[in-house]
């Protein structure tokens, strides 16, 4: 039985702060074929500092002194333009998910009923902040860039302590926009899957859809990759994410590769079987052989179709009389 992967269409910031431009996301989700579209959900007065830098992927030529919560202001979303994407999301019939960056903001997402809370990298050890997301009972998503392994088990572990939270899924995660492909450590997930029971997923910034493809050949259950309506776009992720014709790609061989797995038992397949007696070989005559004769390595070959007698019976067959008259290359019968 072939197990779908949840795709997850992060469209992040990438909306620049309008709603139109998030509504078009979300249309170009759908048209994807993806599971979810994802936003953040942060209030810049409480994630950042005054006076905190720009990361370097942040930055551009026009405003390379601009703050990083100067920046986030441009892109925050009010819990009134939150509630009409989910209901526009909803109406498209694409699932709809949150990132959650500080507390204040955890008072919108009460409001809000969703399949799955996603935890961003950067609050993996922030567990002031975990300890309130915990208390809402939800599944949980969570990515793992720029952490540690013991890192990552004390937050599972917290995670699983609260009984009422049924799917906590680990993301392996690489925190570099775009990451390079060296960087990448997609055999990370081998051993996640030990550790944490196959629930497990990859959210890609690589350029290029391979890494992704690999994560699910590797076992994971999520994908995310960041959306946007045009990689030329001013903004800090549209250059590292995927256009639409590129994300649909993504999901088009996604599907794809979850054809490969459909069996872990090895079988003839129905595909196969039509194949099965051209390509098999039958004892046959190699050259005249009379009624009476006897059957030897002189007068008898293995060649194609298969549906004579096989090649498996080639002792059974020596050393017997022929019953029967039979030309070059006919099937032996006996």
């Amino acid at each position: 039985m072939i197990k779908k992967t949840i795709i997850i269409a992060e469209a992040g910031v990438n909306h620049n702060g309008k709603i139109d431009l998030a509504k078009k996301l979300i249309e170009k989700a759908k048209s994807a074929g993806a599971d979810y579209i994802k936003f953040q959900l942060y209030n810049a007065d409480e994630l950042v500092t005054e006076s905190a830098r720009k990361a370097k992927y942040q930055m551009n030529s026009l405003k390379k002194n601009e703050t990083q919560k100067k920046m986030l202001k441009q892109y925050q979303l009010n819990e009134l333009q939150i509630i009409k994407l989910f209901k526009y999301a909803k109406k498209n019939k694409i699932k709809f998910m949150l990132s959650v960056f500080d507390q204040e903001s955890l008072n919108i997402l009460k409001n809000i009923k969703l399949d799955f809370i996603k935890m961003p990298s950067g609050e993996i050890n922030n567990f002031q902040l975990l300890k309130k997301v915990s208390k809402l009972n939800r599944n949980i998503i969570f990515s793992t860039g720029m952490s540690t392994l013991s890192e990552i088990k004390k937050t599972y572990g917290f995670f699983k302590k609260n009984k009422k939270i049924k799917k906590i899924f680990v993301l392996h995660c690489n925190s570099s926009y775009p990451t390079p492909d060296g960087d990448v450590n997609i055999e990370v997930l081998s051993q996640f899957k030990k550790i944490f029971n196959s629930n497990i997923g990859y959210s890609d910034h690589s350029i290029g859809n391979e890494a992704a493809i690999v994560a699910v050949a590797l076992g994971a259950k999520i994908i995310e990759k960041h959306l946007t309506l045009n990689k030329k776009m001013s903004g800090p992720d549209h250059s590292s994410s995927s256009n639409p014709i590129e994300f649909k790609n993504l999901v088009n061989s996604i599907r794809k590769t979850e054809k490969f797995y459909n069996s872990k038992k090895k079988i003839v397949t129905k595909s196969e079987k039509e194949n099965l007696p051209l390509v098999r070989k039958s004892i046959v005559a190699k050259k005249k052989i009379l009624k009476g004769e006897t059957f030897s390595e002189e007068n008898l070959t293995i060649k194609r179709p298969g549906m004579g007698i096989s090649p498996n019976f080639w002792n059974k067959i020596i050393n017997k009389k022929s019953k029967y008259d039979f030309f070059k290359d006919d099937l032996i019968k006996v």
